[in-house]
């Protein structure tokens, strides 16, 4: 029995020996190792506190950052990011900080971001989505590899030009109050059971219509299923062709957050910002006005509206949706100069790189829409240095249905209302999945 019980015993301590020093070298001497080997090669940070890495400073630094309000101004990153925004100054914009006993690596050289977007070998991956993440919604966003690219395949055609452009009636008859966050609309996305239970019954009723011929695909769904029906058909109906109705449900859930959520925001930003800059305001009126007159907006007129489209994307260069992106190493890679081995995080801060005055001049922090009078490519240079909606493969395949959107929506309340910051507006802007006015947009709407 004495046998027995000291066999246990050693087998027990050497089982805590094991446990003991995996965890020592998991959170001290794997990190202090991965700091030497980044510092040989010109990378320095924040020094690594055991356990929490540089969490706690970023924690508090953000609670102090959101507890006041700012002044009237787009200097906003460092109330978004902190931590980043102090930690560049003295390190410079290639750093690394510690999510824990994980490295995290900042990258703002567009050439980088570039080289890790295009991910053209595959050496770069997704951080893995977080539960709230998964709870709400997880579609084409959130996956790799062979079924990422199956889902884009069957998904790319529902967002077409000619397909947007059968949407317009939809886009027009929902922009009175889709993109207002009202109450309602919040309540709507903390219900994870009641949405899938409503968009199952949804996508079963869209597909015996369909089945029978009486359905419509002039919407996203009809469109999404159409192109998942053809995938199905094309492919002799394998097993592992197209997607499943549970699939179905979690892209419409995506459409559903990323889509409204994006669209919403960048509204109440334009309307916030053209509150700020009047002048704006009236050019780009004079603009709709010039392009529709009263009539409804239309798919044509929308794609003539430049100083429309300036201001948009000066709004996302100032506030983007997501104001960072975050990589995975996969293997030991080349990136630039340097060697890095798996599982280190890049992190490439949009926000930081979108008001770099390297990248964008002296006045990176202020409301320009000039600088994309030429488009796009002419504003950055051709670099990697604008991606508000993500950039490569991976670029938010909505792009272009956001902004359709948003500048329908934008065209009607131009065409019906002058609006101006009302005084109780404060100007607090921080971010729950997208960067949003912390205590709401308060507008004063005069019809005109």
């Amino acid at each position: 029995m004495e046998v027995v019980l000291l066999c246990f015993l050693v087998v027990f301590l050497v089982l805590v020996a094991v446990w003991t020093l995996k965890t020592v070298n998991w959170l001290w001497l794997k990190p202090m190792k991965m700091k030497k080997y980044l510092k040989k090669q010109g990378i320095d940070g924040p020094s690594y506190k055991l356990f929490y890495g540089n969490l706690k400073e970023i924690v508090s630094m953000m609670k102090k950052a959101r507890s006041k309000p700012m002044e009237l101004s787009h200097h906003i990153a460092p109330r978004l990011l902190p931590f980043d925004d102090q930690t560049v100054k003295v390190y410079g914009k290639m750093f690394v900080s510690w999510i824990g006993p994980t490295p995290r690596l900042n990258i703002m050289d567009p050439e980088l971001i570039r080289e890790i977007l295009s991910n053209k070998f595959g050496h770069f991956g997704k951080v893995r989505s977080n539960p709230l993440g998964k709870l709400l919604a997880t579609g084409l966003v959130s996956y790799q590899d062979e079924k990422w690219v199956k889902h884009r395949r069957i998904i790319n055609p529902a967002f077409h030009q000619e397909k947007l452009k059968m949407m317009l009636p939809a886009f027009y008859a929902c922009c009175s109050f889709r993109f207002i966050p009202t109450k309602r609309n919040r309540k709507m996305k903390e219900i994870h059971r009641e949405v899938h239970t409503l968009l199952r019954v949804m996508i079963e009723k869209r597909e015996k219509a369909m089945k029978s011929g009486k359905a419509s695909s002039d919407d996203l769904l009809g469109i999404l299923m159409e192109s998942n029906f053809k995938e199905i058909k094309e492919g002799g109906n394998a097993k592992n062709l197209g997607m499943s109705i549970d699939d179905v449900i979690e892209e419409c859930k995506l459409f559903y957050f990323a889509g409204q959520e994006t669209t919403s925001t960048l509204l109440v930003w334009t309307m916030i910002v053209l509150s700020m800059h009047p002048e704006w305001q009236v050019k780009a009126r004079e603009e709709v006005l010039r392009v529709f007159g009263r009539d409804k907006p239309n798919f044509e007129g929308l794609n003539h509206l430049k100083v429309v489209t300036m201001i948009l994307n000066e709004v996302l260069r100032l506030y983007p949706p997501g104001i960072m992106l975050t990589r995975v190493t996969y293997k030991t890679i080349e990136l630039g100069n340097l060697r890095l081995p798996p599982h280190v995080e890049l992190s490439l801060p949009i926000i930081l790189v979108h008001h770099d005055r390297e990248l964008w001049g002296e006045d990176a922090e202020e409301f320009n829409p000039e600088r994309f009078s030429e488009g796009i490519s002419n504003a950055t240079k051709n670099q990697v240095s604008f991606f508000p909606f993500g950039w490569g493969p991976r670029i938010c395949i909505g792009q272009a249905f956001a902004l359709t959107e948003a500048k329908m929506a934008l065209a009607m309340i131009l065409q019906n209302f002058w609006f101006e910051l009302s005084a109780t507006y404060t100007h607090a802007p921080f971010t729950i999945v997208t960067l949003q006015p912390q205590h709401g947009a308060q507008l004063i709407l005069h019809k005109l």
